[in-house]
């Protein structure tokens, strides 16, 4: 009867409303919430701190709470991530659920055990590509790390790397990958162009890593067409970043042959 019926209970008639749409509710409260992230939520936040960090009195910047930095990083992660979120968001919606973008925690504990293993070869193609490239002049040499001398430094560069790794995995790869093979693209051609996708977005670095990332990618997307898990993705790519941060901080200011590395 629409959007309501009549039932009888007793001699009583009642009117019987329809189910609550909560359920509705709550993904029109979360597509609000993932746009505003990926549009002016996050410059507002960042107003805000700005305003912290130096509030107008009468005309004039007095610094009342200069050191928001940790604030900044935190701010900074979390709308990062807000892509991740569009995807989670959009593969609910759909009904199509986590599973086909590789995301189904069924066996999330073996993704990260076959994750981590994974890094150790990553990382090792990773390093000599990177310092071939330096070698040859072909690349600059990337600060992979946030503001040193922090108590904070060494968390955020862990929480930097496992935004870095949902961001890139999830979207360069689970979501794009997917989507791709759903417009009849064959897998071959999904896989490289997400893979020429990984390499561009990092051609600031230089041609190694463009290279670096664009071998990276093939194998990413390869194995995620294969086994469909992005998980593992994920892990490897926190664990080598990590490690390259906490690399970095032990190392900085070391010359390793003709390889110095700036303090």
């Amino acid at each position: 009867m629409g959007a309501a019926h009549l039932g009888v209970h007793g001699s009583a008639r009642t009117l019987i409303a329809p189910q609550s749409s909560s359920p509705e509710r709550r993904l029109l409260a979360e597509e609000v919430l993932v746009v505003l992230s990926l549009s002016l939520l996050a410059s507002a936040v960042d107003a805000v701190l700005s305003y912290l960090e130096a509030p107008v009195n009468r005309g004039v910047p007095v610094a009342l709470f200069p050191n928001v930095a940790l604030a900044r990083q935190l701010v900074d992660i979390v709308f990062a991530l807000a892509p991740v979120w569009l995807v989670v968001h959009l593969a609910r919606r759909s009904g199509e659920g986590l599973k086909p973008f590789g995301l189904g925690t069924a066996t999330f504990a073996q993704d990260v055990g076959w994750g981590v293993l994974g890094a150790l070869g990553v990382a090792g193609v990773g390093l000599g590509i990177y310092l071939g490239a330096i070698a040859l002049n072909v690349n600059r040499f990337v600060v992979p790390v946030p503001p040193l001398g922090h108590w904070w430094t060494v968390p955020i560069l862990a929480l930097g790397a496992l935004q870095n790794g949902l961001l890139e995995e999830v979207v360069a790869v689970g979501y794009l990958i997917h989507r791709l093979e759903q417009l009849r693209w064959p897998s071959a051609a999904a896989i490289a162009a997400s893979a020429l996708l990984r390499g561009c977005y990092h051609l600031y670095q230089g041609w190694g890593g463009f290279a670096g990332n664009l071998v990276l990618g093939l194998a990413f997307g390869y194995a995620f067409t294969r086994w469909r898990r992005t998980w593992p993705l994920v892990t490897a790519h926190f664990v080598v970043d990590t490690l390259a941060g906490v690399g970095y901080i032990l190392f900085r200011g070391h010359c390793f042959g003709s390889l110095c590395i700036p303090h």
